[in-house]
């Protein structure tokens, strides 16, 4: 099953996360599927495919909490 969930990247204490289609029970840093953009929460600024997330979610992928929250809000 196939999740839309966010993937760490940058230094401690200035993390930033990458959006990515993985599957639900994959690891951390696992292999994705696809990279849809990226989130960072510090200057709250995101890039987000929000085309392809939809197309993802209608293909069944179910996205983490938070990321449905940062898709409802970058939603034009």
């Amino acid at each position: 099953m196939l999740a839309i969930k966010l993937q760490t990247a940058g230094k401690k204490h200035q993390r930033s996360f990458r959006v990515v289609v993985q599957e639900k029970r994959s690891k951390l840093q696992g292999k994705s599927v696809e990279d849809l953009g990226w989130w960072n929460p510090h200057t709250n600024k995101a890039e987000l495919k929000i085309d392809r997330a939809e197309y993802w979610i209608k293909s069944g992928a179910q996205p983490s909490e938070t990321v449905s929250k940062l898709l409802k809000k970058y939603r034009k």
